[in-house]
C-alpha cells in the first residue's frame, strides 16, 4: 500500500489545531469557539483513520464525506476566529490553506474512486 497523503495532513493539521487550542484558551482567554473547531478539526483526521479499514468503496467514500462535512465546519470556526480578531490575518491563512488542501485532496480521492 502506498503512502497515505490524506492521513498525514490531516493529523499535521490536528496537531496544529490542539497546539492553537492551547493557545487560544491560555493567551486570548478564548473558550467556546476554539472547543469547537478543536472538535470539528480532530475530527476530520479521525474519520479519514477510520476509513482506512473501511468495509467497501462506499464505506471509505462515506467517511471521507464526513470528513468533509467536519473540514466545511472548521472553515466556519476558523473565519469566526478571525473576523472576530481573534486570530490574526497570517494565523488564518496558514490554516485555512492547509485545510483547503485537505479539502482538494479528500475531493480528488472521492471523484477517482466514484469514477472506477
Amino acid at each position: 500500500m502506498g503512502e497515505n497523503v490524506i492521513y498525514k495532513l490531516s493529523k499535521k493539521f490536528s496537531l496544529r489545531i490542539i497546539k492553537l487550542y492551547s493557545y487560544l484558551c491560555d493567551e486570548k482567554k478564548e473558550f467556546v469557539i476554539s472547543k469547537q473547531l478543536y472538535r470539528s478539526a480532530t475530527s476530520i483526521g479521525a474519520n479519514i483513520a477510520e476509513s482506512t479499514y473501511a468495509q467497501s468503496d462506499a464505506d471509505f467514500v462515506h467517511k471521507l464525506r464526513i470528513s468533509l462535512k467536519e473540514a466545511s465546519e472548521s472553515k466556519y470556526w476558523l473565519e469566526l476566529l478571525y473576523e472576530s480578531g481573534i486570530l490574526s490575518e497570517e494565523e488564518y491563512n496558514s490554516l485555512f490553506n492547509d485545510l483547503n488542501t485537505i479539502i482538494g485532496t479528500i475531493i480528488n480521492i472521492i471523484n477517482k474512486i466514484e469514477k472506477k
